[in-house]
C-alpha cells in the first residue's frame, strides 16, 4: 500500500461531533479526508477541507465505493436522535467492516461505557465482562464483538471508550446540551443529572479526538484488536460539571435538579426519553473506566483544563458570546460612556 493511501481516511459521520472533532485533528496531521454523507453538496458547503462523497452508510454498496484506496475508516456513525438503534447500528458496521476487509484499512471506532452492567461497576477496565442491562449496551457489545472477529481475520481495530460526551459539535442529545443548560440561552439555571455524591465521567470531544489521532499515529505498534479506556473528566462529587458551568458564566447561575419525574411520563411518546430512562443506571451510581493500559502507551492522556472545555461548550451552543463579540460590545460600551 503506498504512503497516499496509508495517509487517507474515510470518515462515516464527519458531520457529527466525534466524526468531525477526529477529522479534523486528522487533517492537521496531512491526513487526506474523505467523507460519506447523503447530502455531500451541503456538507461541503459547511467543511471544504474534506472530500465529500455522496452516499449513505447504510448502503454496503455506497461504503464500499468510498472507500477504495482508503487506509483508514472512521466508523464513527450513529443514527439520528437514538431512532431505529436496533435496525441501523449494526448494517452500518457490518458494511464498514466489508471495506475495510475488501481494502485492508483498519477501523476505528469510537466506544462509550454503555458495554458494561452493573457488574462491572465501579471502575472496569478494557478487559471486564461486559453484561449490559440495556438494549443499547447488548447492541454496543455485538458491535465490538464483531470488530474482535474482524481483528481476529487480520483487520486492525481500535477502539476508544469514554464517558460522556460534551465540546463543540457534540450532538443535541447529549446530556450537556439537552440536560445541564439550554442551547441558545444564557446560563440561568443549570440542570443538574447527577446524585451529589456519586461520580460520573465524562469526555470533552476534542480530547477524544486528540487521544484517537495519537493512537492512529502509532497503529503499527499496537495489537490488531487495541481496546484503550479513556479518564476525561471525573466529577467525582456529581456536582463539579455543574460548578464549572456556574464558575465560567459568571457564578451567578442556580444550580438545580434534572427534572426525572417528567422522563418515565414522556418515554411512551419520545424515543429520547425512552433512551433516558434506560440509560438512567449511569447517573445513580458511580462509573470511573481506568486509563493505565491509555497512558501507558501514550504517556499522558490529552486533557483540556475543565473550565476552557466548559468555555468552549458553552460557546459553542450559544449561552456565551463568542471572546471577540464580547470585547467588542465592552469596547463599544466604554466608548459610548467616554463620549457622554
Amino acid at each position: 500500500m503506498s504512503k497516499e493511501m496509508n495517509m487517507t481516511a474515510l470518515v462515516l459521520g464527519a458531520t457529527g461531533g466525534i466524526g468531525g472533532a477526529i477529522a479534523r485533528k486528522l487533517l492537521a496531521r496531512d491526513w487526506r479526508i474523505r467523507a460519506l454523507n447523503r447530502d455531500a453538496e451541503r456538507a461541503m458547503r459547511n467543511e471544504r477541507a474534506f472530500e465529500w462523497v455522496q452516499g449513505d452508510a447504510m448502503n454496503a454498496g455506497d461504503v464500499l465505493k468510498a472507500a477504495e484506496g482508503v487506509g483508514l475508516i472512521v466508523h464513527a456513525v450513529n443514527p439520528p436522535g437514538y431512532r431505529d438503534w436496533d435496525k441501523l447500528v449494526l448494517p452500518m458496521l457490518d458494511n464498514s467492516i466489508a471495506a475495510a476487509r475488501a481494502f485492508g484499512a483498519r477501523i476505528v471506532l469510537p466506544g462509550n461505557v454503555y458495554n458494561f452492567g452493573p457488574d462491572a461497576l465501579p471502575m472496569p477496565t478494557e478487559d471486564s465482562p461486559q453484561h449490559p442491562v440495556t438494549r443499547k449496551g447488548a447492541i454496543r457489545v455485538e458491535m465490538e464483538e464483531r470488530l474482535k472477529a474482524a481483528a481476529q481475520a487480520g483487520i486492525g481495530v481500535i477502539i476508544v471508550r469514554a464517558g460522556d460526551f460534551f465540546g463543540p459539535g457534540a450532538t443535541a442529545n447529549s446530556w450537556f446540551s439537552s440536560g445541564l443548560v439550554t442551547p441558545g440561552k444564557p446560563v440561568g439555571t443549570i440542570k443538574n443529572p447527577g446524585r451529589r455524591g456519586v461520580g460520573h465521567q465524562w469526555t470533552y470531544l476534542p480530547d477524544m479526538a486528540e487521544t484517537m489521532a495519537q493512537l492512529i499515529e502509532r497503529a503499527d505498534r499496537l495489537p490488531f484488536f487495541a481496546v484503550y479506556h479513556m479518564d476525561g473528566f471525573w466529577d467525582a462529587d456529581g456536582m463539579q460539571m455543574a460548578e464549572a458551568i456556574r464558575r465560567v458564566a459568571g457564578g451567578k447561575a442556580k444550580i438545580g435538579r434534572f427534572p426525572w419525574w417528567i422522563v418515565p411520563l414522556a418515554a411512551p411518546f419520545l424515543p429520547m426519553m425512552r433512551e433516558i430512562k434506560e440509560m438512567r443506571y449511569l447517573w445513580k451510581v458511580p462509573l470511573r473506566m481506568s486509563n493505565a493500559k491509555l497512558t501507558a502507551e501514550l504517556g499522558n492522556e490529552p486533557q483540556t483544563p475543565i473550565d476552557e472545555a466548559v468555555r468552549a461548550s458553552l460557546i459553542a451552543l450559544g449561552c456565551l458570546p463568542e471572546p471577540h463579540l464580547a470585547m467588542t460590545t465592552a469596547f463599544s460600551s466604554h466608548s459610548l460612556l467616554k463620549a457622554h
